[in-house]
């Protein structure tokens, strides 16, 4: 055999080596990031327990459901953003999760007012439409705002009334939620509750979808 022969063999052998290799760790590296949990267990703490039975928030009900979601966000947020689709879309494609929005604004001024206007909201039933409507659009204006309420069904002099009447109970309530934020060492947003398995950060709706069944499993 001339050693021309001989190297070309070699050559394909080594190629074939290194092509099933790469495989190989592609496959450990998929099951590493398939088995690896999502979210950390906090069930057993006493003060998780407070936040989950607290009904004090603005809140999505789903007939059925067996199974709530708390989500710590503040509007101004570019990863709350991100966020927001993911966890909208693995909660309907479960169809058995309910939602309580915690508005925990930290990026100023801004993302206050923001908050405050969803709140106000809630009191003409439409807090998960115009939540909806501030994290998918851009900018916080005070035409923004006005847009997302209306937008959303909504009549904004009675939105207006509605936060200079109840001005001391959003007060209360985002003190609250800045007290339960911290109470679970959050170091900003978004986070999320689900069940007694809390995440921190935006993750992927295939990541969500994951939590959401360790949730129930933790529960079982």
């Amino acid at each position: 055999m001339s050693a021309a022969k001989s190297s070309s063999r070699l050559d394909r052998r080594t190629v074939l080596q290194i092509g099933t290799a790469v495989l190989v760790g592609a496959g450990m590296a998929t099951l590493l990031r398939n088995s690896r949990s999502v979210g950390e267990d906090v069930g057993n703490n006493g003060l998780v327990q407070e936040i989950r039975a607290d009904r004090s928030s603005p809140m999505k009900q789903v007939p059925g459901a067996d199974l709530t979601i708390i989500s710590f966000n503040d509007f101004n947020c570019s990863a709350c953003r991100k966020a927001h689709p993911a966890i909208q879309l693995a909660a309907a494609e479960d169809g058995r999760c309910n939602m309580i929005y915690k508005d925990w604004p930290i990026f100023g001024a801004a993302s206050e007012r923001a908050a405050r206007i969803a709140m106000a909201a809630d009191y003409q039933g439409l807090y998960p439409q115009v939540y909806d409507r501030l994290m998918r659009q851009a900018g916080l204006g005070n035409g923004r705002l006005q847009d997302a309420v209306e937008q959303s069904g909504g009549n904004w002099d009675r939105l207006l009334e509605d936060l200079n009447a109840h001005q001391q109970e959003i007060d209360n309530q985002l003190d609250r939620n800045r007290r339960q934020a911290f109470s679970l060492n959050l170091q900003g947003t978004p986070a999320f509750l689900i069940g007694p398995i809390l995440i921190r950060g935006a993750v992927s709706q295939r990541n969500f979808a994951r939590a959401i069944a360790a949730a129930r499993e933790a529960e079982s």
